[in-house]
């Protein structure tokens, strides 16, 4: 029997092994193989921009980041599009433009030795039974049992282990995640947000990284996420990003949690960290702090008084990030208010001048589109 068992080898999952490995017999579960090939399909569907957030996150954690891990340019600015007013701003921000997939496998590289990884491995069921966890695994050999005294679900969106140990609890709104990686010569130095209710109610993105563009969206699932996503390529366009073909395009599963009963944090022998129990920004749709201090936390309460009464421990030492995800949804719901959003653009507050706007002709519509001189930077 294992004492702990890990589902997930995301930065919440790997942060939990790092920790809390050497607290027991630990194995950690990953469904992705590591992949070496560069360009789309390597790690989870991101922007791969560690915010101010996960800086401080890391910083609390004592790690920095490796030079290999980093990509350029390095970002110092938001540019927010807001489509139905025309308006656009930049806002002084500064991130850490990194690699995601090289990201997450730096993060498992620092794993300890005697930690027991699968990879390639998909868990198919996961049920408490009395004093321990049964975990079902399905991988190259064929399905396979364990046991653990104590299971961490760190599988993110589609979390498995929630959806067989949680069924009762009120599931965030799920979004898909579409990126697609575009060559890009000289794509403009900033993160941009575009905010058209026409494509989502959350936001869409472009990050250049080296060579290339990432744009990305969160629509809501369902039918028709495959157009929207094209009315945000189209939008980016006119706005005067320049992209060359595509190299790929991947998609994946995005909570959105609004209310506290979205967020699940444990059992008596089942825990969960990350986006798995509800811990994501609902304002940013930004994860990466949330999984290394929720896997922080849940390492904490282990070494507090090992396996026995560690989810109990973990579920009070998560209130604050359980406040910060409820505070970052009131956030969220402002900005989905197209004349709150329209106002804070149009006051410029925060904002610093970039050169000047492109005119813009409307690609998708019938309505004029702005003037440069309405997107008022």
């Amino acid at each position: 029997m294992y004492d702990v068992v890990i589902v997930g080898g995301g930065p919440a999952g790997a942060t939990v092994a790092r920790l809390a490995g050497k607290f027991g017999r630990t194995l950690i579960v990953e469904r992705r193989e590591d992949v070496a090939a560069d360009g789309p399909g390597r790690g989870k569907p991101c922007g791969g921009l560690l915010a101010p957030d996960a800086q401080r996150a890391l910083a609390a954690l004592g790690l920095g980041v490796p030079r290999d891990v980093l990509t350029g340019p390095q970002l110092f600015a938001v540019r927010a599009l807001d489509v139905p007013t025309g308006r656009e701003r930049h806002y002084p921000r500064a991130y850490l433009n990194v690699d995601r997939a090289r990201f997450d496998a730096w993060l498992r590289s620092l794993v300890p030795r005697d930690v027991e990884v699968r990879r390639g491995v998909r868990v198919t069921g996961v049920r408490e039974r009395g004093d321990g966890a049964e975990v079902q695994l399905e991988g190259r050999g064929g399905i396979e049992v364990v046991h653990a005294r104590l299971v961490v679900g760190a599988d993110g969106a589609g979390s498995r282990v929630r959806r067989d140990v949680f069924p009762l609890a009120p599931e965030p709104r799920r979004y898909v995640a579409i990126q697609e990686w575009f060559e890009a010569r000289a794509a403009e130095p900033c993160y941009t947000a575009v905010f058209d209710p026409a494509v989502t109610d959350f936001y869409g993105w472009a990050i250049p990284k080296g060579d290339a563009v990432f744009v990305g969206a969160a629509v809501p699932a369902g039918a028709g996420a495959a157009a929207r996503f094209e009315r945000l390529v189209t939008i980016l366009r006119r706005s005067g990003l320049r992209v060359g073909r595509s190299r790929g395009r991947e998609g994946t599963l995005l909570s959105r949690p609004r209310r506290p009963s979205e967020l699940v944090t444990a059992s008596a022998r089942v825990a969960l960290v990350g986006e798995a129990a509800g811990f994501v920004s609902p304002s940013s749709a930004e994860g990466i702090s949330f999984a290394l201090e929720s896997g922080a936390a849940f390492a904490a309460a282990l070494a507090a008084g090992g396996v026995a009464g560690a989810a109990e421990r973990y579920r009070s030492a998560t209130a604050p990030l359980r406040r910060k995800v409820l505070s970052k949804a009131l956030k969220g719901a402002l900005l989905d208010r197209g004349l709150l959003r329209s106002l804070a653009l149009a006051s410029g507050i925060g904002s610093v001048p970039v050169g000047a706007a492109p005119a813009l002709a409307d690609p998708i519509g019938p309505t004029s589109w702005p003037t440069a001189r309405t997107w008022g930077r």
